[in-house]
């Protein structure tokens, strides 16, 4: 039987945590669909600059996990989620700014880069301290429970937030949806203002790289798995608006159908079966709805490819992000939290730009080739581990 509706005071508090983490990354999901469209069709530039705009955030993000990490763990996730929810908020506001019109473009796009680097520091430390934060109240055991509940916040986010910011942008323009990404975050703040902290456990320091030696392989798999969602959030509408279809803004919402459903009733699995074959299962079905992208022949096949990644996406995190807790103390759990998530973010960043360049030359379809040969590849990783798993006596 799933935990949802479990009469539990820190399953109530979690699922709270998971409303506020909704409404706070609205301010990235609805900025994700609009950035490479005002890049490109408002800036005039070409794709590689869109896809730009859109990984930058990411990578920044895998330079700031270490920190986010360690703040983690010595402070504990609530403050760490706090000062997260105030970063979102300026760097909403230092977005904004790009659109101020005595810019030029290359000044407009250089502001719009300094505030989607910012999001990325803010969305590290957020996530990783409210990971950290839910695995306090919850407890260990219940870590792909708790995994599954933050991706519900956040992919929820992104099924609404993809129409609702192109929306936004054609009734409010691009300075007006900027502003309501700078309020949300802070109505985040308020949200979370009376939750209770957790005491960070005390324990022996380790170096980032020496626990990163422990958790490689699951990020490995969680950084492939990944890369779907990255072509598919970054090219989805300009793929859709270069071959004059329908529905360009809904691609993120049938990822998000999908990825929500699976979690609602998939995401004590990790925990009842273990990660890695909820992983496997998870990154075929990715696959499958990758390469259906990149054949579809009109909008509706196309959607259903989203749809099917969405679900395959699903428990690729929680399943491999429940192993790397069990390899870890838990006063070095947000540490390793952050170097495993900067794996997902290392794919996120880098495949924008790369990919971008590939649908320069060869049209959008083909990005989604490379999103279903990386989850075949994910795939075949996560078939090892656990293999390796298996061979491991216990």
């Amino acid at each position: 039987m799933s935990n949802i509706g479990r009469p539990d005071l820190a399953y109530r508090r979690v699922v709270a945590l998971t409303g506020t983490l909704f409404l706070s990354y609205l301010a990235v999901a609805m900025s994700l669909p609009v950035v490479p469209v005002y890049v490109v069709q408002g800036l005039r530039l070409d794709n590689t600059y869109g896809g730009l705009a859109v990984g930058i955030a990411f990578l920044s993000t895998i330079l700031t996990r270490p920190h986010a990490g360690a703040r983690a763990d010595l402070l504990g996730g609530k403050v760490s989620m706090q000062r997260g929810l105030i970063v979102y908020a300026a760097a909403g506001l230092i977005c904004l700014l790009a659109s101020w019109p005595r810019l030029s473009v290359a000044g407009d796009y250089a502001v719009l880069i300094a505030g989607r680097l910012l999001l990325g520091l803010g969305e590290s430390l957020t996530m990783v301290g409210m990971i950290n934060w839910s695995i306090g109240l919850m407890g260990p055991a219940r870590s792909g429970k708790v995994m599954s509940l933050v991706g519900m916040g956040m992919y929820g986010a992104f099924a609404a937030g993809g129409p609702l910011g192109l929306a936004l942008l054609h009734r409010l323009g691009f300075a007006g949806l900027m502003g309501v990404c700078t309020v949300l975050p802070l109505l985040g703040l308020i949200a979370i203002h009376r939750f209770p902290a957790v005491v960070p456990p005390a324990g022996r320091r380790e170096s980032v790289w020496r626990i990163i030696g422990r958790i490689w392989r699951a990020g490995v798999v969680v950084g492939l798995g990944g890369i779907g969602f990255a072509v598919l959030g970054a090219f989805f509408a300009l793929y859709f608006l270069s071959r004059g279809w329908p529905y360009a803004g809904l691609g993120l919402t049938f990822f998000g159908v999908g990825f929500v459903l699976v979690r609602l009733f998939c995401g004590h699995l990790p925990d009842r079966i273990g990660g890695t074959p909820v992983a496997i299962a998870s990154l075929s079905v990715e696959a499958c709805g990758q390469y259906l992208l990149w054949l579809a022949h009109g909008p509706w096949p196309a959607l259903v490819g989203a749809f099917l990644t969405g679900l395959g996406c699903s428990m690729v995190y929680p399943a491999m992000g429940s192993e790397v807790v069990k390899q870890v103390p838990a006063h070095l759990r947000g540490t390793a939290m952050g170097g495993f998530v900067a794996f997902q973010d290392l794919a996120y960043g880098v495949t924008g730009p790369l990919v971008g360049l590939l649908a320069d030359r060869s049209g959008y379809s083909a990005v989604f080739l490379i999103g279903g040969l990386a989850a075949t590849l994910g795939l075949l990783r996560a078939i090892r581990a656990h293999q390796l798993a298996r061979a491991i006596p216990t």
